[in-house]
């Protein structure tokens, strides 16, 4: 019997099956998890040796919702995921994917709604951009040298522009023909056989297109009539495929249309249903107990496959100057940010007109919102005046007899991007954070990796959702246990989402994170700042935990070590795209060693 390539001794296992953990240690051969025991496994004189003892070792972590679309292509290593213990991660997400449309196309409908650097964007497609199918997509990223392992959805607004344009698709009086339907609908099916999960769509109008032509029009798929969803939801369902997408945020909610798609009654199958967000809302602090109840009632009686996508962090965001997505769900901060110059949008925020305008949308407490639009919960962090800092708005207006718009427009005309602030949005209250954290209506999702690179950073928090567990590990009735959380964060999403991953069992992939809980303090919540070459040094937020996430290894190969990336990393591939439904050849072992 060959040597093992690495065995991790001593340490607390997990398998990600939400079963107890045991003291035992793994024997890792070819890329597969080739022994699991309660003795000491041989050592031989090529074995890379991990002492765990202490630790935990956990199946890698799955994060199904990101925005690498464009920076895998240059950066196929992913680093600031995979040093988190992140092992795989979805890509193609909130109907925004790179397969039909051409390069221009997806640098307009990507950079604005993810904040990222359109011209970057555009090089980066325009050089690397080899295929026109599916399939072909697929072989590009499978030949890249890929850190973790990669899965992706087809976006509806790839596909609708595809076959409409985005001039035609972003018209509301335009309703597809039935031949371009049949077109859409065979871009889905060919994604569905190259192995892509399913659709991410997106009915919520505040993700604004990027660009010159198409400038602050919605992204295409918002445009889309029941009749297009229903039709692409038709296949999905045939096919046991997903559906991920955002309910519209307006007077005209269309949730319950979601809830009705993904139920099986009348239609044999359930229609998987992922959806944006489940939070506990500061603009609607109530909303939370509808975000509790709904799905878990709904999968027992409606006979729907429903789950709410939750970040199980506060949602903290940052923003420099007025450079922030969610002043696009009102009309005066969507002006502001549809002009591009800085003397002119300085100009703007001058016009008492368009302050007036800002006051308005900022007092109406009817309008539907994400932001609780509460300045006095807004705090500056960063301003050449030293004096502001530390201070919110409210406390600034406040101090200058002013009201809090004109406080921060006044700041913003001064400093632009100097003046850095933020403010959280959700998942604020502890105790309904845990109670999001535990239901079985959510998925642990929504991190938007890749993309808000100065706004979020969300990057570990599968590491910060531990942190929290162990905290209460020992509490009489702990909100989770260490076991499920782990699941929550492997296994069942991979189930769900019909990947291989998520499971560190005899004859799983190696794919697998080291985690020390003495590292689980608060220093996981530390944010940190770091240039992106693929951007133009943009310097991106990112989080740093390595005294947490000690060691992380994908198919077999120990990419990350004690805070450094093993030499090569990057340039030599470990990771692979991940086909849905599809296991590894390297599944199960023929020699099954003892356990």
């Amino acid at each position: 019997m060959a040597d093992f390539d690495i065995v991790l001794t001593g340490g607390l296992w997990f398998d990600g099956t939400g079963t107890p953990a045991l003291r035992r240690n793994l024997g890792i051969r070819d890329g597969v998890v080739a022994a699991v025991s309660p003795e000491p496994l041989p050592i031989g004189p090529h074995t890379e040796v991990i002492d765990a003892a202490g630790k935990w070792v956990l199946p890698g972590f799955v994060d199904v919702h990101t925005h690498y679309d464009a920076e895998v292509l240059v950066n196929p290593g992913l680093g600031e995921s995979v040093r988190h213990g992140v092992t795989t991660v979805v890509l193609g997400n909130c109907s925004l994917s790179t397969v039909f449309s051409t390069p221009r196309e997806c640098a307009d409908l990507f950079s604005r709604v993810e904040a990222v650097p359109h011209d970057a964007v555009l090089r980066i497609l325009d050089e690397k951009k080899t295929w026109s199918s599916p399939a072909e997509y697929v072989g590009a990223l499978d030949e890249l040298p890929l850190g973790p392992n990669v899965a992706a959805f087809i976006g509806h607004s790839d596909i609708r522009t595809a076959v409409l344009g985005i001039g035609r698709g972003t018209d509301r009086t335009v309703t597809p023909t039935a031949n371009e339907l049949d077109a859409m609908g065979a871009m889905l099916t060919a994604a569905l056989d190259a192995g892509l999960l399913g659709l991410s769509s997106m009915t919520n109008a505040l993700d604004k297109i990027d660009g010159d032509e198409y400038r602050s029009r919605s992204l295409p798929s918002t445009y889309a009539r029941w009749r297009e969803l229903r039709f692409l939801n038709r296949i999905l369902r045939s096919r046991g495929r997903i559906l991920q997408s955002a309910p519209t945020i307006n007077l005209h909610p269309n949730v319950a249309a979601f809830f009705a798609e993904s139920s099986g009654i009348g239609r044999g199958r359930r229609l998987k249903t992922s959806l944006l967000s489940g939070a506990d809302s500061k603009a609607y602090p109530a909303l939370v107990y509808f975000m509790l109840t709904a799905a878990p009632l709904l999968n027992r009686f409606a006979r729907t496959d429903f789950r709410w996508q939750h970040l199980p962090v506060p949602f903290t965001v940052y923003a420099d100057g007025i450079d922030l997505v969610v002043f696009e769900e009102f009309g005066a901060g969507a002006a502001a940010l549809h002009l591009r110059d800085e003397v002119d949008r300085n100009d703007l925020l001058r016009d008492e007109q368009y302050r007036r305008w800002f006051r308005r949308d900022y007092d109406n407490k009817w309008a539907p919102r994400i932001w609780h639009r509460d300045f006095h919960d807004a705090v500056i962090v960063g301003c050449p005046d030293e004096t502001t800092v530390g201070k919110s708005f409210g406390q600034v207006a406040d101090e200058r007899g002013v009201h809090p718009v004109d406080a921060y427009l006044d700041l913003v005309v001064e400093h632009g991007r100097d003046l850095r602030w933020r403010t959280t949005v959700a998942n604020h209250r502890p105790r309904y954070a845990r109670m999001l954290a535990a239901s079985s209506g959510v998925q642990m999702g929504f991190g938007d990796a890749g993309a808000h690179l100065r706004n979020m950073a969300f990057y570990n928090f599968p590491i910060r959702l531990l942190k929290r567990v162990n905290d209460v590990r020992h509490d009489r009735r702990p909100f989770l246990t260490v076991e499920r959380a782990v699941h929550r964060l492997t296994g069942e999403l991979a189930d769900w989402y019909g990947l291989d991953a998520g499971h560190l069992r005899l004859g799983d992939r190696a794919d697998f994170v080291v985690v020390d809980p003495a590292g689980l303090d608060d220093t996981v919540d530390a944010l940190f700042e770091e240039p992106v070459a693929e951007y133009g040094g943009l310097r991106r937020m990112v989080n740093r935990n390595d005294r947490a996430a000690v060691a992380t290894a994908v198919n077999g190969r120990i990419v990350f070590r004690d805070g450094r990336f093993t030499d090569g990393y990057g340039d030599t591939g470990t990771g692979r795209f991940l086909r849905a439904g599809q296991r590894s050849d390297r599944g199960t072992i023929r020699q099954r060693e003892r356990v």
